[in-house]
């Protein structure tokens, strides 16, 4: 906050520094006194508008810190994009994996899993997962041979 105070001072005391110095009249050898005052008032500014960005940065650099003190107990499974602006997430709060539906404008519960659809190592399981998994058409878990036929017999 101190560079902040400075450069408060620093602006406030400029009109001063112009008054005086243009009250004093100009200077022998034809340049007055108004350009140093211009080119210091210039740095100053352009220091000051630096270390507010770099002030600004680290604040925010802080702010993120703090919000990920937690960050074992939530976290996003998987997302499935499901149009321009809408998806699909699971979601692992505490161990329950929740299924949400994100629009713009809202976000609802879809389902609230008993036991994991998705464990540590990704593999699905359960009833579920098995029939969304055949739903969306993706395979989360090894490649079956029929899913390597449907891409061209690409490895």
């Amino acid at each position: 906050m101190k560079p902040v105070l400075a450069f408060g001072l620093l602006l406030a005391s400029m009109p001063l520094v112009a008054e005086q110095a243009a009250s004093d009249g100009p200077m022998a050898g034809g340049q007055g006194p108004d350009s140093l005052i211009s080119l210091l008032s210039l740095g100053a500014g352009l220091v000051a508008v630096i270390a507010l960005i770099f002030g600004c940065a680290w604040l925010v650099k802080r702010m993120n810190g703090l919000t990920g003190i937690n960050s074992q107990a939530m976290r996003i499974v998987s997302v499935l994009s499901v149009g321009a602006r809408e998806r699909i997430v699971l979601v692992d709060v505490g161990g329950t994996q929740i299924l949400l539906g994100i629009t713009p404008s809202a976000i609802r519960t879809l389902h609230v899993f008993d036991e994991p659809v998705v464990t540590e190592s990704g593999r699905v399981e359960g009833d579920f997962a098995k029939r969304l998994q055949a739903m969306i058409g993706r395979n989360w878990g090894d490649r079956s041979a029929a899913d390597r036929g449907d891409r061209g017999g690409d490895a």
